[in-house]
């Protein structure tokens, strides 16, 4: 058993998976569904690493790499699904919202067939996927304002948009200057979205976003102490949220 195989290493999905859930279920009324949707929500993150790879490797040529995976596949797909029939027997209505996720992940999947899964528009697939439990998880605590919820549901992305952006210069495009100019110039851009149709408590957070795109790339920062430091922004934006929202 190789633990690897079996926990996914992209550090930045963990916070994408657990911040649209919180913001989700903070707005609205939490209660011991959002355990049990948290259990699948987590289930179907971990199936998915496995099942990317799988595809990812699923050739003829490749086949003795891709059998490592068939394990965690089988493992995690018998752990999902009584948990997810669970669910949708006792709130049904997850099944329609759940659709919303197939399209997103056949993107994920042809990239991940193409061996391109660090395409900028690969992880902007990924990020409106995880971003759309927003829905789920406020549905589910009894919420009903549409505009709220799509409200979190844009910050989220755009802020996951901008991680993204801004990650890319610390490993990918480390020396590329042109790409460093547009993760800035897409943080001034949020900035100024904040400022104009948020509350201050957002401002201060998309600033400090700003100056973790413009400061850290210059630094010489590592990849591990970048991954570190996004569990430090993402509670500040929960900060932000919980100040503004709850």
């Amino acid at each position: 058993m190789r633990v690897r195989d079996y926990i996914p290493n992209q550090h930045g999905a963990w916070a994408m998976l657990i911040v649209p859930f919180l913001f989700g279920m903070l707005a609205s009324t939490p209660g011991a569904i959002h355990s049990l949707l948290f259990v699948c929500w987590l289930l179907i993150y971990l199936f998915m690493f496995p099942l990317l790879q799988w595809i990812r490797m699923g050739t003829a040529k490749t086949k003795v790499k891709a059998d490592r995976y068939r394990k965690p596949l089988l493992l995690y797909g018998a752990l999902l699904v009584p948990a997810a029939l669970a669910l949708i027997l006792l709130r049904p209505e997850v099944l329609k919202l759940a659709l919303l996720f197939v399209p997103l992940f056949v993107v994920n999947a042809i990239y991940a067939k193409q061996k391109r899964e660090r395409a900028l528009l690969n992880d902007i697939a990924a990020i409106v996927q995880f971003s759309l439990m927003v829905f789920i998880s406020y549905q589910l605590g009894g919420g009903t304002d549409l505009r709220l919820a799509t409200e979190l549901f844009l910050i989220s992305t755009l802020y996951f948009v901008g991680t993204a952006f801004y990650v890319k210069t610390i490993i990918r495009e480390r020396n590329n200057k042109r790409f460093y100019v547009y993760s800035v110039a897409y943080h001034v851009l949020l900035l100024a979205l904040a400022v104009w149709q948020l509350q201050p408590a957002l401002w201060i957070a998309a600033l400090i976003l700003l100056a973790r795109a413009a400061w850290f790339p210059r630094t010489g920062i590592t990849a591990k102490q970048s991954g570190m430091l996004e569990i430090v922004y993402s509670v500040i934006v929960l900060a932000a949220f919980w100040m503004t929202y709850a």
